[in-house]
């Protein structure tokens, strides 16, 4: 049965993005098809493209917390439909994560010091307050030790915030920059490499082209 690719129809970085991915999965062999977000239904308990016929598998550019405000949401549970990156991926991309895993592993040499935003007096000047859920920066607000305050708009302001210790990123001329790191069962499967001009690294930052080296 077919694989499908989907995206929202008003973002065409996205829709690049998953005909990339949906491209390497036909050279691969497996039979894969697109269908926008917006026209996925839902028949019988489970999720249907727009012939009607089941969805049995997903990749979708989209994240987990606006699925479940979709109409189909109710549906998600009850379906058959195996999902590319799986619900419980759900609960890395909420950032109340950090808290909780501060309080479990406090001091791991992996992990700052964070609470919840109503704990904010526990962390002197020099922290990060990030929305519960955001993306590419949007919403952050932070303070360095030295009292310099930035602060990013965005539409993420109905959530909770946490606040993290700051950690400053390396920085190089006039750019800093941030390594976003894949990782596939407990091996190392890619890195990508982000820079700004800004201490918040925002939806406009620079990707970077790179080649490792032995």
């Amino acid at each position: 049965r077919p694989f499908y690719f989907s995206s929202v129809t008003e973002s065409q970085e996205d829709k690049g993005t998953v005909d990339y991915l949906m491209d390497i999965a036909l050279q691969s062999g497996l039979d894969s098809r697109y269908i926008q977000l917006e026209q996925i239904g839902d028949i019988d308990g489970q999720l249907v493209d727009l012939e009607g016929y089941p969805i049995q598998g997903l990749f979708k550019l989209y994240p987990w917390e606006f699925m479940l405000q979709e109409e189909f949401a109710s549906t998600i549970l009850s379906s058959d439909t195996r999902f590319l990156e799986p619900l419980w991926k759900l609960l890395l991309s909420n950032k109340g994560i950090l808290p909780l895993l501060w309080q479990k592993y406090q001091g791991h040499p992996n992990l700052l010091p964070a609470f919840f935003d109503d704990g904010k007096t526990a962390l002197n000047p020099g922290w990060v307050r990030k929305p519960l859920f955001s993306r590419e920066g949007a919403n952050v607000e932070l303070i360095t030790p030295q009292g310099e305050k930035l602060q990013q708009g965005g539409p993420y302001t109905d959530s909770g915030y946490i606040r993290q210790a700051f950690a400053p990123l390396p920085r190089f001329g006039d750019s800093y920059t941030l390594i976003g790191s894949w990782v596939v069962g407990d091996l190392a499967a890619g890195i990508g490499i982000r820079e700004d001009n800004s201490l918040i690294t925002k939806d406009s930052s620079r990707f970077l082209p790179h080649i490792i080296l032995d």
